[in-house]
């Protein structure tokens, strides 16, 4: 099944695509997710996403939670049950396909690396999973199972994980591909 996505990225990997690609990911991480996160904070200031809440504990969870307030939290879970169902679906077609593409031009087709291609599918299934327990913990508020806020935590760090280990594959296919001077690999 990973060879069969992976090969399945080389093939939709096409200039024009990864462009509108990357226009779509500018768009919501560039205007729409801080416009939204502008309209959480309701003037307040310090409030964040709990999915950009790095290093935390469960305390901070709740007590984040609690800052969203009636208007907040309902606002927050729909969100989450909307655009950020989309924009994880975007960035993990704009990472894969310029991973891809950078790696038919960094690499020769029997290189190992090349399989990494599906490193932005982590991201995109833990960023999915994080969604659906951010739903649930705003959903069962004020009830604070410290549990899912652990698991919760954990699910953050590692779509960061495959998120980082995403961006230096671009990085690693940047330089390959230079390396190259950016030409298919046969």
């Amino acid at each position: 099944m990973i060879n069969n996505i992976s090969d399945r990225f080389y093939k939709w990997t096409k200039g024009w695509l990864i462009f509108v690609l990357f226009l779509l990911d500018a768009f919501f991480g560039g205007f729409l997710l801080p416009l939204i996160q502008g309209m959480m904070q309701d003037g307040q200031g310090g409030v964040l996403p709990l999915d950009l809440m790095m290093f935390s504990s469960p305390e901070k969870i709740f007590g984040m939670i609690e800052r969203y307030g009636e208007f907040g939290r309902p606002f927050y879970r729909n969100v989450e049950l909307t655009i950020d169902i989309v924009y994880p679906i975007v960035y993990l077609f704009f990472f894969g396909l310029l991973i891809s593409w950078l790696f038919q031009r960094g690499f020769t087709p029997t290189s190992p690396m090349r399989k990494l291609n599906i490193l932005p599918l982590g991201a995109w299934a833990f960023d999915l999973i994080e969604n659906v327990m951010i739903v649930i913990l705003l959903s069962i508020f004020p009830s604070q199972p410290t549990a899912l806020a652990w698991i919760l935590i954990l699910l953050t760090h590692i779509k960061w994980l495959f998120a980082g280990a995403s961006i230096l594959m671009i990085l690693v296919g940047f330089f390959m591909a230079i390396k190259n001077g950016f030409k298919k690999q046969e």
